[in-house]
């Protein structure tokens, strides 16, 4: 058993070391087509940064815009506030009164229409 666990912990050291030779592989093609090919390396890092860097400005352009609409929000929010309890006090007084008087002009409606029907 003990020759099974020392095969098994072993196992792991060839998947490792053929996954480090592939990316060392990879990146000596890599380094030889750049040296072989530098203008076309160099476009791609001019087009791609550049495209990263306008990316980069939009992003940063879109957050400002989103901190400024909520400072506004919140602005309003307060404003809207501070007019609602400027007004509730009053408000309450009047919603009643304008209830009392919309239910006496129900009342003073109804009055000539039921006379009517029974005369």
């Amino acid at each position: 058993m003990s020759s099974e666990q020392n095969g098994d912990q072993q196992a792991p050291s060839p998947s490792v070391s053929g996954l480090k030779a592939a990316v060392e592989e990879q990146y000596r093609r890599i380094k030889e087509n750049a040296e072989t090919y530098p203008y076309v390396w160099a476009s791609y890092i001019v087009v791609y940064g550049g495209f990263g860097l306008w990316l980069t400005y939009r992003w940063s352009k879109l957050r400002r815009t989103e901190d400024r609409v909520r400072a506004l929000q919140e602005k309003l929010r307060k404003i809207v506030e501070a007019k609602q309890s400027a007004k509730a006090p009053a408000s309450s007084t009047t919603e009643k009164a304008a209830w009392l008087s919309q239910g006496t002009q129900a009342a003073d409606k109804a009055s000539p229409l039921s006379d009517k029907a029974t005369k």
